[in-house]
């Protein structure tokens, strides 16, 4: 009796493994047996359920970078930008990985490929945010980077923005310059209606030289000079056709 049963069961080992990976395969749900009342009955339950794509708001991350394209202003007043940052700056919270205790001099050329499938492990604050849209009009997102008090770009040493995207950052903070959607100051000069060209020596009128006028020589030496008459000859000679 011993032997039959042993033969039974080493034909249902051979026989459950390639069900089981035939199943695993075409990912068909499992059914468990459960007893209901006087007969088993199936109970379908699938351990496999779908990731939806779309987040919460209901819209993909490919959706949302569209979203924001054509109006990137619009990102800084969403409340996703408010639950992401507040009311500080970008690059407040962003600090770069670096060995040693001394930061770099310098931040890195670019943060990504220029194929775009290639990124660092810690991008600088507006690579990192595919929202975030550097564009002249974006007046909130350039003032970020820009000194209040004296008007010129922050460093990029101090805002951890990578070298290629500062570059485009001081393009765009000239060109809202340009458009007047961003103020500058201009060094206010005071005309005058009071004529200074004949007021100092060096621009005014030089007097004549008094060698000139006492018809002296130029120099008190060129007077005592006397030509040789040989090298006076030889002048005279290539010269006797231009001479009158």
């Amino acid at each position: 009796m011993a032997a039959p049963i042993q033969g039974i069961g080493k034909f249902l080992c051979r026989i459950s493994t390639p069900v089981l990976r035939s199943l695993l395969l075409q990912k068909k749900p499992v059914h468990l047996w459960a007893r209901s009342g006087s007969a088993f009955a199936p109970r379908r339950q699938s351990f496999c359920t779908a990731l939806s794509i779309k987040d919460a708001t209901g819209d993909t991350p490919n959706q949302t970078a569209v979203r924001y394209k054509d109006t990137p202003w619009d990102y800084l007043e969403s409340e996703e930008y408010i639950e992401r940052y507040g009311t500080n700056p970008l690059w407040a919270d962003y600090r770069r990985n670096h060995k040693g205790g001394i930061p770099p001099q310098k931040t890195r050329k670019t943060c990504i490929a220029s194929r775009g499938d290639k990124i660092c492990g810690n991008p600088c604050p507006i690579c990192r945010d595919p929202n975030v849209i550097i564009h002249h009009q974006n007046v909130k997102l350039l003032q970020q980077f820009i000194n209040p008090y004296s008007g010129t770009v922050y460093d990029p040493t101090r805002t951890g923005v990578c070298m290629k995207q500062q570059k485009v950052l001081n393009e765009a903070v000239n060109m809202a310059k340009d458009h007047g959607l961003l103020p500058f100051q201009i060094p206010h000069v005071e005309f005058l209606t009071e004529d200074f060209s004949n007021s100092h020596d060096a621009v005014g009128s030089t007097p004549t030289s008094k060698c000139l006028t006492s018809g002296k020589p130029w120099y008190i030496w060129y007077g005592k000079m006397v030509p040789d008459e040989k090298e006076v000859a030889k002048v005279e000679k290539i010269y006797k056709a231009y001479l009158k």
